[in-house]
């Protein structure tokens, strides 16, 4: 694709448009959860409606990211745009939850897309000395729109009704899609004949979709020993080595093996997956320790961790600049330090540690956490030509949402199981569960610390292949 797009600022603001209805709707359903329940029924079914979106999310994004490397960014984003509002428009429109459970995973088969494509789009249309600064700011609009998915939720929930979570995708969409099919220019691959791995396709689908039903199911619908939940590890494992074998056989892979090969691609994906594991553990179970353990009002709940979210804009805001002067290697392992600090300061609380405290605690971890995405994601990029950034891209953002899918379930049964000895804990019991949780964290950004000491200790520019 040309860096020389004539209406560049367009284009980047179809990208951050796409990147905020992405971002909103992985949060924006929480609090509407109650009001959509009345409505529709089917409590039971409560939880297929988030695990049904990051099924179908994660499931597609290395097969969206291959597909854009064969047949071009524009035509895969606004395939996976278009399926996003159709998705939003039938949730908005269903009668009964399992309608809502089917039009959700509509939804997330479009969001595999947007996020992958949309940073390799970043690559194509901007110099290597710019690229930083962009991706710094796509990571600041996708934790600013996580940040108020919640809250926009409650409103729309309150003034009006649920069905609008879904609808006001609708206008912001199709001016992004509209934009993106008239604006974007493109460079097609000049092979004669294209072929798309549909074996790795289904073998991989498949795989991430019993493991991830595996970690969904585990601990509520079935016991993690049962039959159910060790048959679809056991599939899924089966399936993924069916994948890596065909993989290495197979003219037009959809995870090209040999990426791998570099340091930067292997060891990214390894620290990326295991610093998710930490970042959405910690951000899932911070309102949990200050609404129970210090008491703070459950009506405030969707602001705790606004400290939090707040310092990751600020550093990921910066990490452009920071990218223009360090090596990667610098900057992921200061982050990463800041990090390992802030879990371990958190995971030290007690009952008598304050709300002060705890702010500090979170804007350390924040601070760490800002740079590590925008960083990891810019490293992967410029570390393979044209032809596989989109693969390079897509299979950055799978690794992150496979680590934090897996750290949340495997922290959250660890933490079932702390405190199984009954239904009325205390607050000393719930506390040392809870800094169990954040230790573990800390030793899953310490792993991630580790693995960036391997990347390649080279800046922005000297690694970009134009």
């Amino acid at each position: 694709m040309s860096s020389k797009q004539p209406k560049v600022g367009l284009i980047t603001t179809g990208l951050l448009m796409g990147l905020i209805l992405s971002s909103l709707d992985q949060t924006i359903v929480s609090t509407a959860m109650p009001s959509i329940v009345k409505g529709l029924g089917g409590g039971s079914l409560y939880s297929w409606v988030f695990a049904i979106y990051m099924l179908a999310s994660t499931a597609t994004m290395p097969i969206y990211g291959k597909l854009a490397d064969l047949y071009g960014r524009r035509r895969m984003y606004v395939i996976g745009l278009s399926l996003f509002l159709a998705g939003s428009l039938l949730c908005g429109m269903a009668g009964t939850m399992e309608q809502l459970i089917l039009f959700r995973g509509i939804q997330g088969l479009g969001a595999g897309a947007l996020m992958p494509i949309a940073f390799t789009i970043v690559a194509d249309i901007f110099p290597p000395e710019r690229r930083g600064k962009f991706m710094g700011l796509f990571g600041a609009v996708f934790a600013i729109s996580s940040i108020l998915g919640p809250t926009l939720g409650g409103i729309l929930t309150d003034y009006g009704q649920w069905r609008w979570i879904f609808l006001i995708n609708l206008p912001i969409g199709m001016i992004a899609l509209i934009v993106m099919a008239t604006v974007l220019q493109e460079n097609r691959r000049n092979d004669e004949k294209l072929t798309i791995d549909w074996l790795g396709a289904i073998t991989l689908t498949g795989g991430i979709v019993s493991v991830l039903l595996a970690l969904v199911m585990g601990g509520l619908s079935y016991a993690w020993g049962s039959a159910p939940i060790i048959g679809l590890f056991a599939t899924g494992g089966v399936l993924v080595g069916l994948f890596i074998w065909i993989e290495t056989v197979t003219k037009e892979p959809i995870i090209p093996l040999h990426l791998f090969r570099l340091r930067t691609i292997a060891c990214g994906n390894f620290a990326g997956f295991f610093v998710s594991a930490a970042m959405f553990s910690t951000i899932t179970y911070i309102p949990l320790y200050v609404q129970e353990i210090i008491g703070v009002s459950p009506s405030i709940t969707g602001y705790i961790v606004t400290p939090l979210m707040l310092s990751t804009v600020v550093t990921s805001t910066m990490s452009g600049r920071f990218m223009n002067r360090f090596t990667y290697r610098t900057i992921l392992a200061c982050s990463l330090l800041f990090m390992l600090v802030g879990l371990i300061l958190l995971g030290l609380m007690t009952v008598d540690t304050s709300k002060t405290q705890v702010i500090a605690y979170m804007v350390i971890t924040g601070l760490g956490m800002g740079a590590v995405y925008p960083t990891l994601g810019m490293a992967a990029v410029n570390a393979v030509d044209w032809h596989h950034r989109g693969v390079a891209t897509s299979s950055s953002q799978f690794f992150r949402s496979m680590g934090g899918t897996i750290g949340v379930s495997v922290l959250g049964s660890l933490l079932s199981r702390e405190l199984q000895t009954g239904v009325n804990v205390d607050k000393v019991e719930l506390s040392h569960a809870l800094s169990q949780i954040f230790l573990l964290s800390a030793v899953f950004a310490g792993i991630s610390l580790i693995a960036c000491l391997f990347i390649g200790n080279t800046r922005l520019i000297q690694t970009s292949k134009r």
